[in-house]
Protein backbone atom coordinates (compact mmCIF):
# COMPACT_ATOMS: atom_id res chain seq x y z
CA UNK A 1 0.00 0.00 0.00
CA UNK A 2 3.25 1.78 0.48
CA UNK A 3 3.38 2.61 -4.01
CA UNK A 4 2.12 5.02 -6.01
CA UNK A 5 -1.54 5.22 -7.08
CA UNK A 6 -1.16 6.71 -10.16
CA UNK A 7 -1.66 4.43 -13.39
CA UNK A 8 -2.33 1.21 -11.11
CA UNK A 9 1.49 1.08 -9.97
CA UNK A 10 0.37 0.10 -6.80
CA UNK A 11 -1.28 -3.29 -8.48
CA UNK A 12 1.39 -4.45 -10.15
CA UNK A 13 4.10 -6.98 -9.43
CA UNK A 14 6.75 -5.75 -6.73
CA UNK A 15 9.18 -7.96 -5.07
CA UNK A 16 10.27 -8.09 -1.47
CA UNK A 17 13.78 -7.28 -0.29
CA UNK A 18 15.78 -10.33 -0.27
CA UNK A 19 15.45 -10.90 3.74
CA UNK A 20 11.51 -10.14 3.33
CA UNK A 21 11.29 -13.31 1.60
CA UNK A 22 9.58 -16.34 3.34
CA UNK A 23 11.43 -19.70 3.45
CA UNK A 24 8.14 -21.47 4.55
CA UNK A 25 5.40 -24.03 3.43
CA UNK A 26 2.08 -22.58 2.87
CA UNK A 27 -0.92 -24.99 4.24
CA UNK A 28 -4.12 -25.44 2.60
CA UNK A 29 -6.81 -24.34 4.39
CA UNK A 30 -8.89 -25.91 6.49
CA UNK A 31 -11.52 -28.88 5.15
CA UNK A 32 -9.58 -28.81 1.52
CA UNK A 33 -10.69 -30.87 -1.42
CA UNK A 34 -9.30 -31.71 -4.47
CA UNK A 35 -11.68 -29.69 -6.68
CA UNK A 36 -14.45 -31.04 -8.57
CA UNK A 37 -13.50 -32.41 -11.92
CA UNK A 38 -13.76 -30.46 -15.37
CA UNK A 39 -16.01 -29.79 -16.10
CA UNK A 40 -18.12 -29.94 -13.54
CA UNK A 41 -15.47 -27.43 -11.75
CA UNK A 42 -16.26 -24.88 -14.79
CA UNK A 43 -19.70 -24.37 -12.79
CA UNK A 44 -18.88 -25.24 -8.92
CA UNK A 45 -16.31 -24.27 -6.57
CA UNK A 46 -15.75 -26.06 -2.74
CA UNK A 47 -16.13 -23.13 -0.61
CA UNK A 48 -13.07 -24.71 1.74
CA UNK A 49 -10.70 -24.31 -1.09
CA UNK A 50 -11.72 -20.41 -1.81
CA UNK A 51 -13.00 -19.30 1.56
CA UNK A 52 -14.07 -15.65 0.31
CA UNK A 53 -17.33 -14.44 0.03
CA UNK A 54 -17.21 -10.94 -0.81
CA UNK A 55 -18.15 -11.60 -4.67
CA UNK A 56 -21.33 -13.10 -3.89
CA UNK A 57 -22.22 -9.64 -2.26
CA UNK A 58 -20.92 -7.41 -4.44
CA UNK A 59 -21.91 -9.19 -7.89
CA UNK A 60 -24.99 -10.70 -6.41
CA UNK A 61 -27.42 -8.93 -9.18
CA UNK A 62 -24.88 -9.75 -11.45
CA UNK A 63 -24.70 -13.36 -11.73
CA UNK A 64 -21.17 -13.66 -11.13
CA UNK A 65 -20.92 -16.13 -8.38
CA UNK A 66 -23.55 -17.83 -5.79
CA UNK A 67 -22.66 -19.39 -2.58
CA UNK A 68 -24.86 -22.60 -1.76
CA UNK A 69 -24.13 -25.07 1.33
CA UNK A 70 -20.77 -25.96 0.65
CA UNK A 71 -20.28 -24.76 -2.78
CA UNK A 72 -19.79 -21.43 -4.76
CA UNK A 73 -22.19 -21.95 -7.92
CA UNK A 74 -21.00 -20.07 -10.98
CA UNK A 75 -24.01 -19.28 -13.34
CA UNK A 76 -21.92 -18.17 -16.58
CA UNK A 77 -22.64 -14.02 -15.57
CA UNK A 78 -20.81 -11.01 -15.83
CA UNK A 79 -21.67 -7.61 -15.29
CA UNK A 80 -21.90 -7.12 -19.46
CA UNK A 81 -23.31 -10.81 -19.79
CA UNK A 82 -26.50 -10.92 -17.50
CA UNK A 83 -28.01 -13.74 -20.01
CA UNK A 84 -24.82 -15.48 -19.61
CA UNK A 85 -21.78 -15.87 -21.34
CA UNK A 86 -22.30 -18.47 -23.66
CA UNK A 87 -25.42 -16.12 -25.34
CA UNK A 88 -23.12 -12.97 -25.17
CA UNK A 89 -20.32 -15.07 -26.96
CA UNK A 90 -22.32 -16.13 -29.85
CA UNK A 91 -22.74 -12.15 -30.21
CA UNK A 92 -18.98 -11.92 -30.80
CA UNK A 93 -19.36 -15.14 -32.84
CA UNK A 94 -21.72 -13.14 -35.39
CA UNK A 95 -18.73 -11.03 -36.84
CA UNK A 96 -15.73 -12.72 -35.46
CA UNK A 97 -14.71 -16.52 -36.83
CA UNK A 98 -14.76 -17.92 -33.99
CA UNK A 99 -16.34 -21.28 -34.61
CA UNK A 100 -13.92 -22.77 -37.69
CA UNK A 101 -10.78 -21.95 -35.57
CA UNK A 102 -9.28 -19.03 -36.81
CA UNK A 103 -9.40 -17.23 -33.56
CA UNK A 104 -7.42 -19.55 -31.05
CA UNK A 105 -5.66 -17.48 -28.42
CA UNK A 106 -7.19 -14.67 -26.90
CA UNK A 107 -6.47 -12.39 -24.44
CA UNK A 108 -9.15 -10.82 -21.47
CA UNK A 109 -7.99 -7.93 -19.86
CA UNK A 110 -9.44 -7.36 -16.66
CA UNK A 111 -11.33 -10.88 -16.53
CA UNK A 112 -13.49 -10.94 -13.26
CA UNK A 113 -14.08 -14.75 -12.76
CA UNK A 114 -13.12 -15.53 -15.99
CA UNK A 115 -16.23 -16.44 -17.25
CA UNK A 116 -15.69 -15.10 -20.61
CA UNK A 117 -12.33 -17.79 -20.86
CA UNK A 118 -14.06 -20.30 -19.53
CA UNK A 119 -16.97 -20.56 -22.05
CA UNK A 120 -14.91 -20.16 -24.26
CA UNK A 121 -13.22 -23.67 -23.92
CA UNK A 122 -16.02 -25.29 -25.26
CA UNK A 123 -15.00 -23.73 -28.99
CA UNK A 124 -11.80 -24.87 -28.88
CA UNK A 125 -10.62 -20.89 -28.02
CA UNK A 126 -7.99 -20.58 -25.02
CA UNK A 127 -7.75 -17.26 -23.12
CA UNK A 128 -5.10 -15.69 -21.38
CA UNK A 129 -7.35 -13.85 -18.32
CA UNK A 130 -5.97 -11.35 -15.96
CA UNK A 131 -6.82 -9.43 -13.64
CA UNK A 132 -5.47 -7.62 -10.42
CA UNK A 133 -5.73 -9.00 -6.91
CA UNK A 134 -8.08 -5.72 -5.49
CA UNK A 135 -11.24 -4.91 -3.81
CA UNK A 136 -12.84 -7.93 -5.81
CA UNK A 137 -9.60 -9.95 -3.85
CA UNK A 138 -9.72 -13.96 -5.10
CA UNK A 139 -11.08 -13.34 -8.74
CA UNK A 140 -8.25 -15.49 -10.65
CA UNK A 141 -8.51 -18.03 -7.47
CA UNK A 142 -11.83 -18.41 -8.17
CA UNK A 143 -10.82 -18.87 -12.06
CA UNK A 144 -7.95 -21.14 -11.74
CA UNK A 145 -9.97 -23.21 -9.06
CA UNK A 146 -12.65 -23.24 -11.49
CA UNK A 147 -9.73 -24.94 -14.11
CA UNK A 148 -9.60 -21.95 -16.68
CA UNK A 149 -6.89 -20.28 -17.11
CA UNK A 150 -5.57 -17.12 -15.49
CA UNK A 151 -2.84 -14.42 -13.63
CA UNK A 152 -2.97 -11.65 -11.45
CA UNK A 153 -2.23 -8.55 -13.61
CA UNK A 154 -2.80 -5.10 -14.74
CA UNK A 155 -2.41 -2.42 -17.47
CA UNK A 156 -0.43 -0.28 -15.50
CA UNK A 157 3.01 0.85 -16.32
CA UNK A 158 5.22 -1.93 -17.06
CA UNK A 159 4.44 -4.07 -20.37
CA UNK A 160 2.22 -7.44 -20.09
CA UNK A 161 4.25 -10.27 -19.87
CA UNK A 162 3.57 -11.84 -23.74
CA UNK A 163 5.24 -11.59 -26.84
CA UNK A 164 3.98 -9.27 -29.83
CA UNK A 165 1.72 -10.71 -32.35
CA UNK A 166 0.10 -13.23 -29.60
CA UNK A 167 -3.06 -12.75 -30.14
CA UNK A 168 -6.02 -13.82 -32.40
CA UNK A 169 -8.49 -11.87 -30.28
CA UNK A 170 -8.77 -9.59 -27.18
CA UNK A 171 -11.40 -8.43 -24.72
CA UNK A 172 -12.39 -6.17 -22.40
CA UNK A 173 -15.77 -6.15 -20.83
CA UNK A 174 -16.18 -3.61 -18.57
CA UNK A 175 -13.32 -3.80 -17.33
CA UNK A 176 -12.28 -0.35 -16.30
CA UNK A 177 -9.42 0.27 -18.08
CA UNK A 178 -8.99 4.04 -18.97
CA UNK A 179 -8.27 3.03 -22.87
CA UNK A 180 -8.37 7.26 -24.13
CA UNK A 181 -5.82 8.01 -20.84
CA UNK A 182 -2.31 8.39 -21.46
CA UNK A 183 -1.96 8.87 -25.48
CA UNK A 184 -4.00 5.31 -25.60
CA UNK A 185 -1.17 3.76 -24.36
CA UNK A 186 -2.86 0.60 -23.37
CA UNK A 187 -4.66 0.26 -26.68
CA UNK A 188 -1.39 0.53 -27.82
CA UNK A 189 -0.26 -1.83 -25.76
CA UNK A 190 -2.99 -4.24 -26.63
CA UNK A 191 -2.19 -3.36 -30.27
CA UNK A 192 1.31 -5.13 -29.84
CA UNK A 193 0.44 -8.23 -28.73
CA UNK A 194 -2.36 -8.33 -31.18
CA UNK A 195 -1.55 -10.78 -34.17
CA UNK A 196 -2.37 -9.03 -37.38
CA UNK A 197 -5.83 -9.65 -38.70
CA UNK A 198 -6.70 -10.22 -35.03
CA UNK A 199 -10.10 -8.43 -33.26
CA UNK A 200 -10.43 -6.41 -30.27
CA UNK A 201 -13.72 -6.29 -28.24
CA UNK A 202 -15.10 -3.48 -25.94
CA UNK A 203 -18.38 -4.12 -24.52
CA UNK A 204 -19.64 -1.65 -21.71
CA UNK A 205 -18.83 1.98 -21.04
CA UNK A 206 -18.11 4.41 -22.63
CA UNK A 207 -20.14 1.94 -26.37
CA UNK A 208 -23.06 3.65 -26.92
CA UNK A 209 -23.45 6.11 -23.88
CA UNK A 210 -26.35 7.51 -25.85
CA UNK A 211 -28.54 5.11 -24.62
CA UNK A 212 -27.00 4.45 -21.15
CA UNK A 213 -25.40 7.41 -19.96
CA UNK A 214 -28.30 7.41 -17.01
CA UNK A 215 -27.88 3.70 -16.14
CA UNK A 216 -23.81 4.27 -15.47
CA UNK A 217 -24.57 7.53 -14.21
CA UNK A 218 -22.16 9.58 -15.41
CA UNK A 219 -22.31 12.53 -17.37
CA UNK A 220 -22.77 12.60 -21.54
CA UNK A 221 -20.18 14.89 -22.06
CA UNK A 222 -17.82 12.78 -20.75
CA UNK A 223 -18.76 9.24 -22.31
CA UNK A 224 -18.66 10.83 -25.27
CA UNK A 225 -15.70 12.50 -24.99
CA UNK A 226 -13.99 8.88 -24.08
CA UNK A 227 -15.14 7.15 -26.85
CA UNK A 228 -14.20 9.77 -29.43
CA UNK A 229 -10.41 9.20 -28.17
CA UNK A 230 -11.07 5.44 -28.38
CA UNK A 231 -11.94 6.26 -31.81
CA UNK A 232 -9.34 8.54 -32.66
CA UNK A 233 -6.26 5.93 -31.50
CA UNK A 234 -8.03 2.97 -33.25
CA UNK A 235 -7.65 4.93 -36.14
CA UNK A 236 -4.43 6.01 -35.46
CA UNK A 237 -3.70 2.42 -34.96
CA UNK A 238 -5.51 1.26 -38.47
CA UNK A 239 -7.72 -0.82 -36.64
CA UNK A 240 -11.09 -1.46 -38.67
CA UNK A 241 -14.76 -0.89 -37.00
CA UNK A 242 -16.05 -3.74 -37.71
CA UNK A 243 -18.99 -3.74 -35.35
CA UNK A 244 -20.90 -1.92 -33.12
CA UNK A 245 -24.29 -3.44 -31.87
CA UNK A 246 -25.81 -2.19 -28.65
CA UNK A 247 -23.04 -2.26 -25.86
CA UNK A 248 -20.57 -4.13 -28.08
CA UNK A 249 -17.83 -2.68 -30.23
CA UNK A 250 -15.67 -4.65 -32.47
CA UNK A 251 -12.41 -3.31 -34.03
CA UNK A 252 -9.87 -5.44 -36.57
CA UNK A 253 -6.09 -4.95 -36.83
CA UNK A 254 -5.08 -4.40 -40.21
CA UNK A 255 -3.12 -7.44 -41.57
CA UNK A 256 -0.20 -5.22 -42.31
CA UNK A 257 1.13 -1.75 -42.60
CA UNK A 258 0.12 -1.38 -46.64
CA UNK A 259 -3.26 -2.01 -45.94
CA UNK A 260 -3.59 1.17 -43.68
CA UNK A 261 -3.83 4.07 -46.42
CA UNK A 262 -5.24 6.79 -44.26
CA UNK A 263 -2.48 6.12 -41.91
CA UNK A 264 0.42 9.43 -41.71
CA UNK A 265 3.70 7.71 -40.44
CA UNK A 266 4.56 11.04 -39.15
CA UNK A 267 1.50 11.80 -36.68
CA UNK A 268 2.47 8.74 -35.09
CA UNK A 269 5.34 7.59 -32.75
CA UNK A 270 6.99 4.24 -33.85
CA UNK A 271 8.18 2.40 -30.82
CA UNK A 272 11.80 3.17 -31.01
CA UNK A 273 13.37 -0.50 -29.45
CA UNK A 274 13.34 -3.51 -32.37
CA UNK A 275 12.33 -5.88 -29.91
CA UNK A 276 8.95 -5.80 -29.26
CA UNK A 277 9.36 -8.86 -26.98
CA UNK A 278 11.76 -7.34 -24.85
CA UNK A 279 9.34 -6.66 -22.28
CA UNK A 280 10.06 -8.24 -18.50
CA UNK A 281 9.72 -4.71 -16.06
CA UNK A 282 10.25 -2.63 -19.10
CA UNK A 283 8.09 0.43 -19.45
CA UNK A 284 5.08 0.66 -21.37
CA UNK A 285 5.13 3.87 -23.91
CA UNK A 286 2.82 5.54 -25.56
CA UNK A 287 4.16 4.17 -28.95
CA UNK A 288 3.03 1.74 -31.53
CA UNK A 289 4.70 -1.41 -32.14
CA UNK A 290 5.79 -1.39 -36.45
CA UNK A 291 4.40 -3.98 -38.65
CA UNK A 292 6.87 -6.72 -39.54
CA UNK A 293 7.58 -5.91 -43.44
CA UNK A 294 5.74 -7.74 -46.14
CA UNK A 295 6.36 -7.98 -50.26
CA UNK A 296 2.45 -7.60 -51.35
CA UNK A 297 -0.64 -5.81 -49.98
CA UNK A 298 -2.32 -9.25 -49.59
CA UNK A 299 0.94 -10.80 -46.78
CA UNK A 300 0.06 -11.02 -43.83
CA UNK A 301 2.39 -9.38 -41.62
CA UNK A 302 4.28 -12.08 -39.54
CA UNK A 303 3.09 -14.38 -41.32
CA UNK A 304 -0.52 -16.38 -42.16
CA UNK A 305 -1.38 -18.94 -39.48
CA UNK A 306 -3.31 -22.09 -40.58
CA UNK A 307 -6.48 -22.48 -38.03
CA UNK A 308 -6.51 -24.90 -35.03
CA UNK A 309 -5.83 -27.76 -34.63
CA UNK A 310 -3.42 -27.79 -37.52
CA UNK A 311 -1.62 -24.80 -36.57
CA UNK A 312 -0.82 -27.21 -33.45
CA UNK A 313 2.16 -29.16 -34.95
CA UNK A 314 2.33 -26.96 -38.59
CA UNK A 315 5.83 -25.03 -38.97
CA UNK A 316 5.41 -21.50 -37.08
CA UNK A 317 5.94 -18.42 -39.32
CA UNK A 318 8.95 -17.36 -36.81
CA UNK A 319 10.56 -21.08 -37.22
CA UNK A 320 9.92 -20.85 -40.99
CA UNK A 321 11.65 -17.22 -41.59
CA UNK A 322 14.06 -17.60 -39.27
CA UNK A 323 13.32 -15.40 -36.49
CA UNK A 324 14.52 -17.67 -33.52
CA UNK A 325 18.23 -17.96 -33.81
CA UNK A 326 19.16 -21.40 -33.84
CA UNK A 327 15.91 -23.01 -34.32
CA UNK A 328 15.54 -24.58 -37.79
CA UNK A 329 12.20 -26.31 -39.41
CA UNK A 330 13.90 -29.79 -38.94
CA UNK A 331 15.41 -29.01 -35.34
CA UNK A 332 11.78 -27.98 -34.81
CA UNK A 333 9.90 -30.84 -36.15
CA UNK A 334 13.21 -33.19 -34.26
CA UNK A 335 12.02 -31.38 -30.62
CA UNK A 336 8.00 -32.40 -31.65
CA UNK A 337 8.59 -35.87 -31.78
CA UNK A 338 10.87 -35.68 -28.53
CA UNK A 339 8.31 -34.36 -26.61
CA UNK A 340 5.74 -36.99 -27.89
CA UNK A 341 8.18 -39.48 -27.07
CA UNK A 342 8.77 -37.94 -23.39
CA UNK A 343 5.06 -37.79 -22.74
CA UNK A 344 4.25 -41.44 -23.49
CA UNK A 345 7.02 -42.22 -21.01
CA UNK A 346 5.72 -39.84 -18.29
CA UNK A 347 2.21 -41.57 -18.83
CA UNK A 348 4.08 -44.87 -17.89
CA UNK A 349 5.26 -43.11 -14.93
CA UNK A 350 2.48 -41.55 -13.88
CA UNK A 351 -0.88 -43.43 -14.96
CA UNK A 352 -3.04 -40.31 -13.96
CA UNK A 353 -1.45 -37.65 -16.47
CA UNK A 354 -3.58 -37.37 -19.84
CA UNK A 355 -6.66 -38.85 -17.82
CA UNK A 356 -8.23 -35.55 -16.38
CA UNK A 357 -7.09 -35.75 -13.12
CA UNK A 358 -4.70 -32.74 -13.84
CA UNK A 359 -6.79 -30.13 -15.34
CA UNK A 360 -4.46 -26.92 -14.87
CA UNK A 361 -0.76 -28.12 -16.15
CA UNK A 362 2.34 -25.73 -15.67
CA UNK A 363 5.60 -26.25 -17.73
CA UNK A 364 8.34 -24.23 -16.04
CA UNK A 365 10.51 -23.97 -19.22
CA UNK A 366 8.39 -24.46 -22.19
CA UNK A 367 11.08 -24.00 -24.89
CA UNK A 368 8.95 -24.52 -28.22
CA UNK A 369 6.06 -26.07 -26.45
CA UNK A 370 6.22 -29.61 -27.37
CA UNK A 371 5.05 -30.66 -23.76
CA UNK A 372 1.88 -28.55 -24.26
CA UNK A 373 1.42 -29.75 -27.80
CA UNK A 374 1.96 -33.59 -26.88
CA UNK A 375 -0.25 -33.12 -23.90
CA UNK A 376 -3.27 -31.12 -25.97
CA UNK A 377 -6.89 -32.17 -25.02
CA UNK A 378 -9.80 -30.79 -23.96
CA UNK A 379 -9.18 -32.19 -20.39
CA UNK A 380 -6.33 -29.97 -19.48
CA UNK A 381 -4.36 -26.77 -20.07
CA UNK A 382 -1.01 -25.68 -20.35
CA UNK A 383 0.65 -22.49 -18.58
CA UNK A 384 3.89 -22.27 -21.12
CA UNK A 385 6.58 -20.41 -19.01
CA UNK A 386 9.32 -18.58 -20.58
CA UNK A 387 11.97 -17.84 -18.22
CA UNK A 388 13.34 -14.54 -18.83
CA UNK A 389 17.07 -15.91 -18.63
CA UNK A 390 16.10 -19.00 -21.34
CA UNK A 391 19.03 -18.62 -24.18
CA UNK A 392 16.22 -18.16 -26.87
CA UNK A 393 12.98 -16.05 -26.55
CA UNK A 394 9.96 -18.99 -27.50
CA UNK A 395 7.32 -17.47 -26.67
CA UNK A 396 6.39 -15.87 -29.71
CA UNK A 397 6.35 -20.20 -31.71
CA UNK A 398 4.43 -21.09 -28.35
CA UNK A 399 1.56 -18.61 -29.19
CA UNK A 400 1.93 -19.58 -33.38
CA UNK A 401 1.06 -23.11 -32.54
CA UNK A 402 -2.28 -22.08 -30.90
CA UNK A 403 -0.89 -22.23 -27.09
CA UNK A 404 -0.56 -20.34 -24.13
CA UNK A 405 2.24 -18.89 -22.39
CA UNK A 406 4.06 -16.05 -19.81
CA UNK A 407 7.73 -14.38 -19.76
CA UNK A 408 9.06 -15.03 -15.83
CA UNK A 409 11.82 -15.47 -13.55
CA UNK A 410 11.96 -18.50 -11.67
CA UNK A 411 13.86 -16.02 -8.76
CA UNK A 412 10.54 -14.30 -8.30
CA UNK A 413 7.32 -15.50 -7.53
CA UNK A 414 4.70 -16.39 -9.60
CA UNK A 415 1.57 -13.52 -10.38
CA UNK A 416 -0.72 -16.79 -8.91
CA UNK A 417 -2.60 -17.70 -5.97
CA UNK A 418 -1.39 -20.90 -3.40
CA UNK A 419 -2.97 -24.21 -5.05
CA UNK A 420 -3.35 -23.25 -8.51
CA UNK A 421 -1.76 -26.03 -10.70
CA UNK A 422 -2.38 -29.92 -10.31
CA UNK A 423 0.76 -30.47 -12.34
CA UNK A 424 4.25 -28.79 -12.48
CA UNK A 425 6.80 -30.05 -15.39
CA UNK A 426 9.99 -28.81 -15.89
CA UNK A 427 12.96 -29.78 -18.43
CA UNK A 428 16.41 -28.51 -17.80
CA UNK A 429 14.80 -25.53 -15.56
CA UNK A 430 17.22 -26.25 -12.20
CA UNK A 431 20.40 -26.72 -14.88
CA UNK A 432 19.49 -23.31 -16.37
CA UNK A 433 19.33 -21.17 -12.70
CA UNK A 434 22.19 -23.11 -11.10
CA UNK A 435 24.06 -20.10 -9.70
CA UNK A 436 21.08 -17.38 -10.35
CA UNK A 437 19.46 -18.22 -7.49
CA UNK A 438 18.50 -20.82 -4.57
CA UNK A 439 16.79 -24.14 -5.49
CA UNK A 440 15.04 -24.09 -2.49
CA UNK A 441 13.53 -20.85 -3.21
CA UNK A 442 12.21 -22.25 -7.01
CA UNK A 443 10.91 -25.48 -4.89
CA UNK A 444 9.34 -23.83 -2.30
CA UNK A 445 7.87 -21.61 -5.07
CA UNK A 446 6.54 -24.25 -7.00
CA UNK A 447 5.45 -26.20 -3.60
CA UNK A 448 3.11 -22.47 -2.99
CA UNK A 449 1.14 -23.27 -6.32
CA UNK A 450 0.82 -26.85 -6.33
CA UNK A 451 -2.32 -28.43 -5.16
CA UNK A 452 -2.33 -30.49 -2.66
CA UNK A 453 -1.72 -33.91 -4.00
CA UNK A 454 -0.40 -32.67 -7.12
CA UNK A 455 2.27 -33.77 -8.63
CA UNK A 456 5.42 -32.86 -10.44
CA UNK A 457 7.47 -34.08 -13.21
CA UNK A 458 11.13 -32.87 -13.48
CA UNK A 459 13.87 -33.62 -16.09
CA UNK A 460 17.28 -32.17 -16.16
CA UNK A 461 21.05 -34.01 -15.50
CA UNK A 462 21.01 -36.46 -12.73
CA UNK A 463 24.06 -34.36 -10.25
CA UNK A 464 21.48 -31.32 -10.16
CA UNK A 465 18.03 -33.79 -9.54
CA UNK A 466 19.78 -35.33 -6.38
CA UNK A 467 20.54 -31.98 -4.63
CA UNK A 468 16.79 -30.88 -5.89
CA UNK A 469 15.69 -34.70 -4.50
CA UNK A 470 17.40 -33.66 -1.04
CA UNK A 471 15.55 -30.37 -0.56
CA UNK A 472 12.12 -31.77 -1.89
CA UNK A 473 12.07 -34.46 0.35
CA UNK A 474 11.80 -32.20 3.36
CA UNK A 475 9.02 -30.10 2.14
CA UNK A 476 6.45 -33.23 2.18
CA UNK A 477 6.87 -34.49 -0.81
CA UNK A 478 6.91 -38.36 -2.16
CA UNK A 479 9.85 -38.54 -4.26
CA UNK A 480 11.12 -41.26 -6.88
CA UNK A 481 13.84 -41.01 -9.30
CA UNK A 482 13.14 -42.64 -12.55
CA UNK A 483 15.54 -43.05 -16.09
CA UNK A 484 15.26 -41.40 -18.85
CA UNK A 485 13.32 -43.88 -21.58
CA UNK A 486 16.26 -44.35 -23.56
CA UNK A 487 18.01 -46.42 -20.52
CA UNK A 488 19.81 -46.07 -17.56
CA UNK A 489 22.97 -44.91 -19.17
CA UNK A 490 21.61 -41.74 -20.22
CA UNK A 491 22.71 -39.12 -17.77
CA UNK A 492 19.68 -37.23 -17.87
CA UNK A 493 16.77 -38.61 -15.47
CA UNK A 494 13.39 -37.54 -13.93
CA UNK A 495 12.31 -37.16 -10.76
CA UNK A 496 8.87 -37.68 -10.09
CA UNK A 497 7.08 -35.86 -6.82
CA UNK A 498 3.48 -36.19 -5.57
CA UNK A 499 3.01 -33.12 -2.55
CA UNK A 500 0.92 -34.26 0.31
CA UNK A 501 -2.43 -33.69 1.42
CA UNK A 502 -2.07 -31.73 4.83
CA UNK A 503 -3.89 -28.72 5.99
CA UNK A 504 -3.34 -26.07 8.74
CA UNK A 505 -5.57 -27.88 11.51
CA UNK A 506 -3.06 -30.62 11.47
CA UNK A 507 0.67 -31.45 11.37
CA UNK A 508 0.27 -34.92 10.24
CA UNK A 509 0.48 -35.74 6.72
CA UNK A 510 -1.61 -38.08 4.72
CA UNK A 511 0.12 -41.84 4.66
CA UNK A 512 -1.00 -41.68 0.46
Amino acid sequence: MTFSRDNMIYRERHCPREEENLHCLIPAPKGYVTPFPWPKSRDYVFYANVPYKSLTVEKAVQNWVQYEGNVFRFPGGGTQFPQGADAYIDQLASVIPIANGTVRTALDTGCGVASWGAYLLKRNVLAMSFAPRDSHEAQVQFALERGVPAVIGVLGTIRLPYPSRAFDMAHCSRCLIPWSANDGMYMMEVDRVLRPGGYWVLSGPPINWKNNYKAWQRPEEELQEEQRKIEEVAKLLCWEKTSEKGEIAIWRKRINADSCPGRQDDSLTMCASTNADDVWYKKMEACVTPFPEVNNPEEVAGGELKTFPDRLNAVPPRIASGSVPGVSVESYREDNRLWRKHVNAYKKINKLIGTGRYRNVMDMNAGLGGFAAALESPKSWVMNVVPTIAKKNTLGVVYERGLIGIYHDWCEAFSTYPRTYDLIHANGLFSLYQNKCKLEDILLEMDRILRPEGAVMLRDEVDVLIKVKRIASGMRWNTKMVDHEDGPLVPEKILVAVKQYWTTSDNSTSSE
